[in-house]
């Protein structure tokens, strides 16, 4: 069967890569470096909005999708930012990009992320990075297939371990 007349529906097994953008500033936050595979309608791996977009689309699609970060994670709240001496963070963490989880005096747990460091100040912000932004998701359909049993029953690939995909982390900017 030809793989070109596929088009991406449950139970079709597809491959992807996306880059995100900030529509405002026209960075590119994120990007996957290998092609993402998943079964379709078994393990929605991005927003759901995404996935209703690539429905009917067939390998060599390009489809771009915008996204209201402040809609989804709520608006950017500024008491989430915190700036620091550096010598009161451990080294470990003064690195931007750097992921540090902290815990308030009630034992709730939030991820920070480091955003900015110098030779005197390191700034880390408990906003999720998608924020008070709007987002355009830039897709490629790679190929679409039918899924194998195997791959159904685990929603994605079954490649060995390692082998996988992992997208890289939101960069700060």
């Amino acid at each position: 069967m030809d793989d070109m007349n596929e088009v991406v529906r449950a139970g079709k097994f597809v491959e992807l890569t996306y880059k995100v953008t900030d529509k405002k500033l026209g960075h590119v936050l994120t990007r996957v470096e290998f092609p993402l595979g998943y079964v379709h309608g078994h393990n929605e791996i991005l927003a759901p909005s995404v996935h209703r977009q690539l429905e009917g689309r067939s390998a060599g699609d390009v489809i771009e999708v915008e996204i209201d970060g402040g809609q989804i994670f709520g608006p950017r709240d500024e008491s989430l930012v915190f700036t620091d001496h550096i010598e009161n963070v451990p080294e470990a963490y003064r690195q931007v990009g750097t992921s540090i989880l902290m815990e308030n005096d009630r034992g709730q747990t939030r991820s920070f992320l480091v955003t900015h460091l110098d030779d005197e100040w390191l700034t880390v912000d408990g906003n999720n990075p998608l924020s008070g932004r709007v987002v355009v998701f830039t897709l490629e359909v790679l190929s679409v297939r039918e899924a194998t049993a195997a791959e159904t029953a685990v929603g994605g690939s079954t490649a060995p371990a390692g082998v996988d995909v992992a997208p890289s982390r939101l960069r700060p900017i």
